[in-house]
């Protein structure tokens, strides 16, 4: 923890970090500071990055903002893969998705972000079949 990386620069008074009250174990009280007597040209400090937990509320709002990312990029997918075809099955308007866009999706993401995009009037349902999508605009 960030606790025994700075104590172990505190160990000896040779060292760039200085412990107050001087002991082996570290308190809430104890303070350490920066020690400006020290120099030396062939020291060097590695300092490990401690990496912090993520709360379930943290890890809830990163996965929200990621699924609302990707939806965009869903979304201009398709109109950019419609916008080149003009008329396009379904089958293969997902394949094509599925060759441009690298991350995990599963049908039903796209199937929303379809029918999100018929509503929007950037596409519509090709009158003779269903399964069929022309591009508006």
């Amino acid at each position: 923890t960030a606790t025994t990386e700075i104590y172990t620069l505190s160990l000896h008074d040779a060292l760039p970090i200085c412990k107050h009250p001087h002991s082996r174990e570290v308190g809430v009280e104890d303070e350490f500071s920066f020690n400006n007597s020290f120099t030396n040209r062939l020291y060097r400090i590695k300092i490990n990055n401690i990496q912090l937990k993520e709360s379930k509320e943290e890890k809830n709002s990163t996965h929200q903002r990621v699924q609302q990312d990707r939806q965009v990029q869903i979304d201009a997918a398709v109109v950019r893969i419609m916008k080149t075809r003009r008329t396009l099955q379904h089958n293969q308007l997902v394949a094509e998705l599925y060759k441009q866009l690298k991350f995990p999706m599963t049908p039903q993401d796209i199937k929303k972000r379809i029918e999100s995009l018929i509503e929007r009037d950037y596409l519509e349902r090709a009158e003779d079949s269903p399964g069929t999508y022309n591009y508006l605009a």
